[in-house]
């Protein structure tokens, strides 16, 4: 990356961690007890129907609830958003700048829930295919422009606390004049914006299918300290392209594949050291279900 290219990611990066810093608080967001904004949806007759706790209806909400935001934050900036053309298209938003349309950045909508069961965990987020454009970084599968035309790859990550489900009415509908009254599904919404390879595992973040995992510390989430820390971006894709794909003998005289960072960093002759020592993934994560 060219130095001013490294400038322009640095000044994006800036303004997009600000914009985060104050949607947590944002009054179309949070309800002044912390609660989500958003109660239901409502039909023509003003009845309003709660939304389901389900961790996909919520993501998706999320992300049309937001994006009038995002999108004066992109006018503010001197960008125009593009939007995804197909629902399996990485990004969710391309920012492009109205000046030069050759500077562009990748960011994704990612949320999970705090574990309350593990206090200061949460269920982690899945950070995008390491599958075909990941690697073929010139191709158009399913990507809006290639990867490598993004000057960065960025999280817009959201961290919630789910209500219980004994607190929501699911089953009942409410009239207009009631929205007060109607527990939000999730509340306690908290905001990130950071690079994607700076929360990553080495580990999948969802069963079988080709996606990159996140740590789940919420702490090392917030402060930015994946596995991949003191290795860089560089090395997070060295890795991540060729995940599952180095095999090695072990002693044993076994035939296995590289899935571990500490294996791979061996496997390269470099300091295993430097593999970050944080809670890398969750291994018993809900399969598929966060962004």
């Amino acid at each position: 990356m060219t130095k001013d290219r490294q400038e322009d990611k640095n000044k994006f990066r800036a303004l997009l961690c600000e914009c985060a810093k104050t949607l947590s608080s944002h009054v179309h967001v949070a309800t002044d007890d912390q609660q989500w904004t958003v109660k239901g949806f409502v039909d023509a007759f003003c009845n309003v129907y709660t939304i389901s706790a389900d961790t996909k209806i919520v993501s998706k909400i999320l992300e049309i609830h937001l994006f009038p935001i995002l999108l004066k934050f992109a006018q503010d900036h001197d960008y125009r958003i593009v939007l995804a053309d197909h629902q399996n298209y990485y990004p969710d938003l391309s920012f492009v700048s109205a000046k030069d349309d050759s500077l562009k950045f990748a960011v994704d909508f990612k949320t999970t829930y705090r574990l309350l069961n593990k206090p200061g965990f949460c269920n982690g987020f899945t950070l995008g295919s390491h599958g075909s454009y990941f690697i073929e970084r010139d191709k158009k599968k399913n990507i809006q422009f290639p990867y490598s035309q993004y000057a960065g790859h960025f999280c817009l990550g959201i961290i919630y606390t789910r209500t219980d489900s004994g607190d929501i009415g699911e089953t009942k509908v409410y009239n207009t004049n009631k929205l007060k009254s109607i527990v939000s599904v999730i509340r306690d919404i908290e905001f990130i914006a950071c690079e994607k390879w700076e929360i990553a595992s080495d580990s999948q973040g969802s069963g079988n299918t080709a996606n990159i995992g996140s740590i789940v510390r919420i702490e090392d989430i917030l402060s930015g300290n994946g596995v991949f820390k003191n290795l860089g971006e560089e090395v997070f894709d060295e890795y991540w392209m060729n995940y599952g794909k180095i095999t090695i003998t072990t002693k044993a005289g076994k035939q296995k594949q590289l899935t571990k960072l500490t294996e791979f960093l061996k496997f390269k002759g470099k300091d295993t050291g430097l593999a970050n020592p944080c809670i890398r993934t969750n291994r018993n994560r809900e399969r598929g279900q966060d962004g």
